[in-house]
């Protein structure tokens, strides 16, 4: 700790040094919320010619440096506000100027902005294999239930692959859900997803942005050797108290906010709450709205054949809580503290029962020094995750994982130059129990800790934009240093084309109890990499116990109108070694882990056109995802060749009050290994070993296609439309209603089939629901 102190410390120091010449610096934010502008325009005009431009980040923050003293003009510039100029006077070479920018909508607009801000940061940004989106996007997308979730918007994201609405799990581009980051605020979510897959543990409106990087991440992320989704929260309203209440067939929510401290108009400071809550409503509402539903879904599952829909309704149960306290400075400083509870459990009589809670909380902070051109932020939380599945067998499976975070982030801007680096330590405690078939027992009880450094730099030359990043993770388990170059790169080849490229090397030692070859899987456990011999595929072992993965991707981005925008990327991910539970173990002298490589590679093709009130995009997506035992190489059950997505709205009526939206799905069949036939297995446990033939029965065992996943199943496809009305009382209230129909011409696709008895059970039907949310 005193080592990492001193870095710290030197840190600081150098990029003092760095700051030596002028530099204007500060925050745009909306007048009427007080919320930052993100993505906005920032131009630095001066009486010698000079123009600099600049987009804001996130927060809202820019910075432009290297100047020389003088008179300036600050322009700054968003679609949908008034412009705003604002006198800059520069008094001697080292001064560093903060201003504060609040626009106020524009009632008229008194400068057109041609091109949108998302284009803007296009031209700016390396933005490989990176979809950024906000929770205005979520809300615009037709959602079941009438209910806007990021869980149906990922969906429909390029080069995502979604395996159902129930028990359902995210697979990008190639990478099972552990390969995945979800961080929440600078904080791991280890499972962001309800058992109904429909939903997330996030509230939409809370989101204030939402960065996906389907592969090629830069040396800012690590532990995760296939994508990260990072997910930020905005600041609850600096000036008024509001919120909202929804309420449908499928969840109730709310969202409370305001100051506790209202927003100074003079100094810019302030102190406001952020606080949401929802619960599922399914397992009471489905039993007389969604009877056919339970019908189709549970009524085949054996042991309750005898329960009617009103006995068990849709079992769905979960609730979600997050709040958030954010302290905001005059220069651009702030503070949040944060804290959440997310729960699940999931139970059908006779077959499983299954429950998880997350707890957790931290703070998050970015510091903006008055005398330096360096803004510093970083996070410090911690979080527990248990999970507990009991099925009919009785056989219990346990997980439990805490984690606690200590992250700091350095930010220096230059002209033409931007530095990034940081230090971070990363706390591990894993408790996890399983029970397979055989009767083996696996236990695992780990602490484990990871010290990680990184930089990253960015530089402008004419159109080039380069990005080299380097990453250190340290697994103090596995006393292994894993060193991660990574490069990204996008040239502008005029205003409308852009070439981009990314790449690098990953690690990881987080590993699931899921297997590749699953289809459908409610318990997702975590473990940290064995410390013991690893078995290889040719039955060898290994003492290189970390998960591996090398990225490549390239393409282009195309403006052919100011309207319409094209973006095409192939990629490859060679995962050239992934860890897996040995569940085959047979004995306990086995090894707990075996050892094997993938591949997954492909492309995307993405259109989206906009015009006034009419937006329609769509995407199509080909990928091959094959793993390799060193007995053979077979597909996942996750590889859906084929991906289209098309989904669009429009609004219409007086002051837009009417919207209609729609969204279709199309998937290509997944994989799964066929059953040729059924064994009598005798029972071992018992003596004699040897059972009566005339008189004794074994159990039934099934006999599988040597072929891993050489079937497939039934291809899907869906068509989900919402319209909503928004009335309007005064200016500040509103009532949303929304009439959806999920799956709306009843499409049958397939949710898994029983090899005992051929039965085959399908996803959610036809569902029709009608939702309102009331805003104050």
């Amino acid at each position: 700790m005193r080592h990492f102190t001193l870095v710290v410390l030197f840190s600081l120091f150098y990029t003092a040094l760095l700051a030596q010449s002028a530099i204007v610096r500060g925050n745009v934010f909306d007048a009427a919320s007080g919320e930052p502008i993100a993505f906005g325009t920032v131009q630095l005009r001066g009486a010698d010619g000079l123009s600099r431009g600049t987009n804001t980040d996130i927060g809202g923050f820019f910075s432009i440096a290297n100047l020389a003293p003088g008179d300036y003009q600050l322009v700054a510039t968003y679609v949908g506000y008034d412009s705003l100029v604002m006198n800059v006077n520069l008094a001697q070479a080292n001064e560093i100027e903060y201003q504060r920018l609040t626009l106020k909508p524009a009632g008229v607009q008194l400068q057109t902005v041609a091109v949108s801000a998302r284009r803007e940061q296009a031209r700016s940004d390396v933005a490989v294999a990176k979809v950024t989106f906000s929770s205005e996007e979520i809300l615009s997308l037709p959602s079941t239930g009438g209910e806007p979730d990021i869980a149906q918007y990922l969906t429909v994201l390029p080069g995502v692959v979604s395996s159902g609405d129930q028990g359902g799990q995210l697979y990008i581009r190639g990478g099972s859900p552990v390969q995945n980051k979800l961080l929440l605020d600078g904080m791991t979510i280890y499972n962001p997803f309800h058992s109904i897959g429909l939903f997330s543990v996030f509230e939409t409106e809370a989101i204030r942005s939402a960065d996906v990087y389907t592969g090629g991440f830069n040396a800012e992320y690590g532990g995760r050797i296939s994508a990260i989704v990072d997910i930020k929260t905005r600041e609850g309203n600096k000036k008024n108290f509001g919120g909202l209440v929804s309420a449908s067939p499928f969840q109730a929510k709310v969202l409370v906010e305001g100051p506790i401290k209202p927003l100074n108009p003079e100094t810019g400071s302030s102190i406001s709450f952020l606080l949401t809550g929802k619960r599922s409503l399914l397992p009471e509402t489905s039993k007389t709205l969604y009877e056919y539903a339970v019908q189709e879904n549970f009524f085949n599952l054996g042991d309750t054949a005898t329960l009617g829909a009103s006995d068990i309704g849709l079992p769905y149960n979960y609730q979600d809580i997050y709040g958030k306290v954010s302290l905001v400075g005059g220069n651009g400083s702030k503070l949040n503290l944060f804290g959440f509870n997310f729960t699940d459990d999931f139970t059908v009589p006779g077959v499983a029962t299954l429950d998880w809670t997350n707890n957790g909380g931290g703070a998050s902070f970015n510091l903006v020094p008055p005398s330096s051109n360096v803004v510093i932020d970083g996070v410090i939380s911690a979080s527990t995750y248990d999970l507990g599945l009991v099925e009919r067998d009785g056989a219990p499976r346990t997980s439990e994982i805490a984690n606690y975070t200590v992250q700091l982030n350095f930010t220096y801007f230059g002209g033409q130059d931007e530095l990034a680096y940081g230090f971070d330590y990363n706390g591990l405690n894993t408790n996890f129990t399983f029970r397979n078939p055989l009767g083996v027992t696996f236990q695992q009880e780990d602490f484990t800790t990871e010290l990680n450094g990184y930089a990253k730099y960015k530089r402008k030359i004419g159109g080039l934009i380069l990005e080299p990043g380097l990453r250190a993770q340290y697994y103090a388990s596995l006393n292994t240093l894993s060193i991660e170059p990574r490069l990204g790169l996008k040239y502008n080849v005029n205003d409308r084309v852009r070439l981009k490229a990314a790449g690098g090397l990953y690690s990881q030692n987080l590993i699931s109890t899921q297997n590749d070859l699953d289809i459908v899987n409610f318990f997702t456990g975590f473990l940290v990499g064995p410390e013991s011999a690893l078995l290889n595929p040719d039955g060898t072992t290994t003492d290189d116990k970390l998960q591996k993965a090398v990225h490549a991707i390239a393409g282009f981005e195309l403006d052919a109108t100011d309207r319409l925008t094209f973006n095409v990327e192939g990629y490859y991910k060679g995962f050239t070694q992934l860890i897996e539970l040995n569940r085959n173990k047979l004995r306990a002298s086995d090894p707990d882990f075996i050892a094997l490589d993938g591949v997954a590679y492909g492309g995307d093709i993405s259109v989206e056109y906009r015009y006034g009130r009419f937006l329609v995009a769509g995407n199509y997506s080909l990928g091959f995802v094959t793993r390799d035992d060193g007995q053979q190489e077979y597909p996942t059950s996750f590889d859906r060749r084929h991906n289209v997505n098309a989904y669009g709205t429009y609004k219409f009526g007086n002051d837009n009050a009417w919207e209609f939206g729609f969204r279709y799905n199309f998937g290509s069949a997944f994989p799964f290994t066929q059953t040729l036939g059924f064994v009598e297995e005798p029972d071992f446990n018992t003596a004699p070993v040897l059972p009566a033939i005339l008189t004794g029965n074994g159990d039934l065992g099934i006999l599988l296609s040597p072929e891993r996943n050489g079937g497939r199943l039934s291809d899907f496809h869906r068509l989900d439309l919402s319209l909503q009305k928004t009335f309007s009382f005064g200016t500040s209230s509103r009532l949303e209603v929304t009439a959806s129909v999920t799956n709306s011409y009843n499409r049958e696709n397939i949710f898994y089939v029983d090899r005992v008895t051929n039965t085959r059970v399908n996803q959610l039907p036809i569902l029709p629901s009608l939702s309102g949310t009331f805003y104050w």
